[in-house]
């Protein structure tokens, strides 16, 4: 099969937060960002999620800027960039597979939110559907992964859960402590992902997950974004390909074949996995895949294991359309 017919799904990238500190970058074609939409459409990558993320270089997380960063993804990724802008499981069904690529909205940390559970509805009725709780730190909902007292959900926290599980906004547990983790995975009704995430067994950095981990995510039928943060990758970091592949076999040999998706982490980083230093570099990275494993295996971790979580877990705009939230 040739891989121009291999469609992707990447689940997080932080251009967003490069256009917001830069005004002057052209989502189009500046190669100053990894993800661009000439890239984009190069790695025939469908569907690309953009993270909300405010650096702590900005100062105290404010809503404002949250809802600058939103601004800036209609009008230069949606806009002036091309991408259709998917937010309801009715879109997922209908336009993914035709037209151009598709970009969707997550928000990486609560902390913009400002405790204020209405920002997060608003959000919601602006057009984001995943929000990561943490970064790596504490905030007002919960521990962040490299917080040392380990620590769950806030009472505020437990709130944003149930507000989360009943309006439609899907729960992302990348950066969140263990403890964090387990707490959701008992409160939660809904399944979870964790968007730029590997395996601690191959790579012991911490903000990859534990075999346990896996398993949890696996049993609920949610989804794990393999990233390509080099020093997620491997120990002490000089990754390639081949070491991204460990990660791929060992989630499978756990069961985890069907919840394998890609969260690259592009922009977020300052070093690349050698062979996938922007998403056109995909195209070459599933001809790769396709050398070691069945076809169909291959094109579910790209974008159908990914798709098949959208079309189940998506917000109905027929059903569950924004005047229905309750807080």
């Amino acid at each position: 099969m040739s891989t121009e017919k291999l469609k992707v799904a990447d689940f997080h990238c932080d251009a967003l937060s490069k256009l917001q500190a830069r005004p002057g970058m052209d989502f189009s074609n500046d190669h100053r960002l990894d993800v661009t939409a000439e890239r984009l459409a190069e790695g025939n990558v469908e569907l690309q999620v953009f993270a909300i993320y405010l650096s702590a270089d900005r100062g105290r997380a404010k809503f404002e800027d949250v809802l600058g960063q939103i601004e800036l993804f209609r009008q230069k990724v949606v806009g002036s960039g091309g991408l259709q802008w998917l937010r309801w499981k009715e879109e997922a069904e209908d336009r993914v597979l035709t037209g151009p690529g598709l970009g969707m909205l997550s928000l990486e940390g609560v902390d913009g939110l400002e405790g204020n559970l209405f920002y997060a509805q608003l959000c919601f009725e602006l057009g984001v559907r995943f929000l990561g709780v943490t970064w790596n730190y504490a905030n007002w909902a919960a521990d962040g992964v490299l917080e040392p007292r380990n620590g769950g959900f806030t009472e505020q926290g437990r709130k944003l859960i149930k507000w989360c599980n009943g309006s439609g906004m899907l729960l992302d547990v990348s950066h969140l402590a263990p403890a964090g983790f387990w707490e959701l995975a008992e409160r939660s009704k809904r399944p979870f992902i964790a968007s730029h995430s590997n395996s601690a067994a191959i790579c012991g950095h911490p903000r990859n997950l534990s075999d346990e981990q896996i398993k949890a995510l696996i049993a609920m039928d949610g989804r794990i974004g393999l990233t390509f943060v080099p020093w997620f990758v491997r120990d002490g970091g000089g990754a390639n390909t081949d070491d991204v592949r460990r990660h791929i076999e060992h989630m499978c040999a756990l069961g985890g074949s069907k919840q394998i998706m890609f969260g690259s982490d592009f922009d977020g980083i300052d070093a690349w996995v050698e062979g996938l230093e922007h998403p056109g570099k995909y195209a070459e990275f599933a001809g790769l895949l396709l050398k070691y494993y069945p076809e169909d295996e291959v094109k579910g971790w790209l974008f159908d294991n990914a798709l098949t979580f959208l079309r189940t877990h998506l917000p109905s705009a027929v059903t569950d359309g924004a005047s229905s939230i309750r807080l």
